[in-house]
C-alpha cells in the first residue's frame, strides 16, 4: 500500500514535528509512504500535480478542516480513499467521523480503518465538506484568525469579542420555492453536526445521506445550542430553526460575513448551494 500525506506544516498550534512522526511510525513497515509539505504558495494544481505524479492507494490530510478541504477538492468524485490526521486546531471533520484525537492511533487507522462515500456541499464557487456559515461564527472565525492564542483559550476569547461587536442579519431563505424571511445571527449550511469545539448545532444531520441542514440562528442562542447539546431535547423554535434540503438560496440585505471549514471567505450578500451526493471517500 502507498500512502500519499498532505501535511499543512502551519495547521494548529502544535510543536510536534509532523513528518518525523509520520516516518517513524511506518518504518520497516510493508506501507510506502511519501511526504508533501504544502508550501506558502500553494495551489490545487499543484496538489493535483502531486498526486498524480505519485500514483498513491490512499491520500491523507495532515492537518484541520482547511487542509481536507483542499484535499477533498482534489479528489472529488475519484476513488482514491481520504485519511485524516487531525493537526489542526479543532479538527472538526476527524471528531464527526470518530477519527482518534491522538496522531499515532489516527495513523493507525489509515491501514485498517474501512472506506465510506459521504456527500459534500457545493456552495458558490466552494465546496463545503463540515460546515459552513453567515453571520456569527463567520465573524468569530474572522476574529479567531488575527489573535496570537490558538486553540480553545483564543476560541473563547473571538467568540466574547463577537458576542460583543456583532449585529443581527437580515435574511431571506429560498428552499424548494418557499421563501423564509427572518432576523439572524447566523445561518449555518450544516454538511455535519457540530463544530470542533464539540458544540453540536445539526443533531439529526448525516454525511451519507442526499440532503444537508439549514440552520438558522436567529438570536445569539448558544445557551440554547448548549440546552439542546446536554439534553438531546428539540431546539425552541422561536430561538433556532432547522430545515433539510438538497439546494438553498440565501440572501441578506447587507453583506454579512460568511466561512467555509474554517477559513474565513469575506463579506457577501448571496450565498447558493447544493448537494454533491457520494462526492468523496473517506477512511473511518
Amino acid at each position: 500500500m502507498k500512502l500519499l500525506f498532505i501535511i499543512n506544516p502551519g495547521s494548529g498550534s502544535h510543536d510536534i514535528n509532523l513528518k518525523e512522526v509520520i516516518s517513524t511510525h511506518f518504518k520497516g513497515g510493508d506501507v510506502n509512504i511519501e511526504l508533501f509539505e504544502l508550501p506558502d504558495d500553494c495551489s490545487l494544481d499543484k496538489i493535483k500535480a502531486k498526486i498524480e505524479q505519485s500514483q498513491p492507494d490512499r491520500v491523507v490530510a495532515v492537518g484541520g478542516d482547511g487542509t481536507l478541504k483542499l484535499v477533498a477538492e482534489c479528489l472529488l468524485n475519484k476513488e482514491i480513499p481520504i485519511g485524516i490526521i487531525p493537526a489542526g486546531s479543532a479538527n472538526g471533520m476527524a471528531k464527526e467521523l470518530g477519527i482518534p484525537q491522538e496522531i499515532t492511533e489516527a495513523l493507525d487507522l489509515l491501514k485498517n480503518g474501512k472506506t465510506q462515500k459521504i456527500h459534500v456541499v457545493k456552495i458558490n464557487d466552494e465546496i463545503c465538506i463540515h460546515l459552513s456559515d453567515l453571520g456569527f461564527n463567520a465573524y468569530l472565525v474572522k476574529k479567531f484568525d488575527t489573535l496570537p492564542e490558538r486553540g480553545m483559550w483564543g476560541y473563547a476569547k473571538a467568540t466574547w469579542h463577537a458576542l460583543w461587536n456583532h449585529k443581527r442579519m437580515d435574511v431571506e431563505l429560498n428552499i424548494k420555492g418557499e421563501t423564509i424571511k427572518s432576523k439572524a445571527a447566523m445561518v449555518a449550511i450544516a454538511n455535519a453536526t457540530m463544530y470542533g469545539s464539540g458544540l453540536k448545532i445539526n443533531p439529526d444531520g448525516k454525511l451519507d445521506d442526499e440532503l444537508f441542514e439549514i440552520v438558522l440562528v436567529k438570536d445569539y442562542s448558544y445557551l440554547e445550542i448548549l440546552k439542546v447539546w446536554i439534553t438531546r431535547l428539540p431546539f425552541n423554535p422561536k430561538k433556532v430553526e432547522i430545515f433539510q434540503t438538497s439546494a438553498i438560496k440565501i440572501s441578506s440585505k447587507h453583506k454579512a460575513h460568511f466561512q467555509v471549514d474554517g477559513e474565513y471567505m469575506g463579506k457577501i450578500n448571496t450565498v447558493e448551494a447544493h448537494i454533491l451526493p457520494a462526492a468523496i471517500t473517506v477512511i473511518v
